[in-house]
């Protein structure tokens, strides 16, 4: 079974049906039988699936022989890898900030089919696809037709999908893969690369601790240590100290960010922190890595 597929990135190069805003809807034929695994952006995605294939996670997967309904975390990787030619179905993408347009105080990570150890796919009968389907249709419609109110009416029919979710009975029938340990490793490694570059100081690093990617893969932090170091022979600590530094020495060199900046943006609640850490890590401070790296002075923290 190959995690090797091509990344949902490649929705970048296929023409949405529709577009606006922090929502996008595709139709899953545009991918044809290719196979996708879980992209960079920050999007929630629901799919509608027909056809079969495997969703597979961190140590475990599922096989869908009928039609679905698939909700994505924008932190928890995942691929698709379809056993049948035809694949249909619907995939909408869309922000948290598209939903909290309607309701500030939304948090989908708060959500049973969103947040972390939750079950995301959800089986459907002909006559629950045929509903699903005209809620998808209704949100195409309605994008298509580019009347000013449109992004309610989206709203309203995503809400409509996670009700509708939430009387669907989770399936039981995953099972675990015969490399979890691997296939753990390289989840962590995609997890920790797809937090950077960091491009804003208000853009903080969401996972900073070993327990941090734990939650997220949903495995216990003790098989993600054993996993990381029996394939990289490094550990789990040391991997994300070493992504940091790497990440603060290039914030240093190109950009005139405060160290407060640069020490809230990589995950330290305050600049002693990351100036004691940076300095741990290179034997030099982050002034003093500044000052090598080119004439920008230091601005006041």
């Amino acid at each position: 079974m190959s995690n090797t597929s091509p990344a949902d990135s490649s929705l970048e190069q296929l023409p949405a049906l529709v577009v606006s805003g922090l929502c996008q809807v595709y139709t899953r034929q545009q991918f044809g039988t290719r196979a996708l695994a879980y992209g960079r952006r920050d999007y929630y995605k629901i799919s509608l699936t027909t056809g079969r294939g495997r969703y597979n996670y961190a140590t475990r997967g599922v096989l869908i022989e009928q039609p679905a309904l698939v909700f994505s975390n924008p932190l928890i990787p995942y691929s698709w890898e379809p056993l049948s030619e035809e694949q249909g179905g619907y995939l909408c993408l869309f922000t948290e900030g598209f939903m909290a347009e309607s309701d500030p105080a939304v948090r989908l990570q708060e959500s049973p089919l969103f947040r972390l150890g939750s079950d995301p796919i959800y089986l459907v009968d002909a006559a629950q696809y045929a509903a699903l389907s005209q809620l998808f249709e209704q949100m195409v419609q309605q994008l298509q037709a580019g009347a000013a109110y449109r992004p309610q009416v989206v709203r309203q029919c995503l809400h409509q999908v996670l009700d509708y979710a939430l009387h669907l009975p989770p399936p039981t029938t995953y099972y675990q893969h015969p490399n979890a340990a691997a296939r753990v490793a390289s989840l962590f490694q995609e997890l920790l690369n797809r937090q950077f570059p960091i491009a804003s100081p208000t853009h903080t690093l969401q996972l900073r601790t070993p327990g941090d990617f734990a939650r997220y893969l949903s495995v216990h932090v003790n098989h993600l240590n054993r996993a990381v170091r029996e394939c990289t022979g490094q550990t789990t600590s040391g991997l994300i100290a070493e992504r940091v530094v790497h990440e603060a020495k290039a914030l240093l060199a190109t950009t005139e960010w405060s160290t407060a900046d640069i020490a809230y943006a990589l995950g330290f609640a305050y600049p002693t922190y990351f100036n004691n850490f940076f300095k741990k890590h290179t034997g030099m401070t982050p002034s003093a890595v500044r000052a090598r790296s080119g004439p920008s002075a230091e601005r006041t923290a």
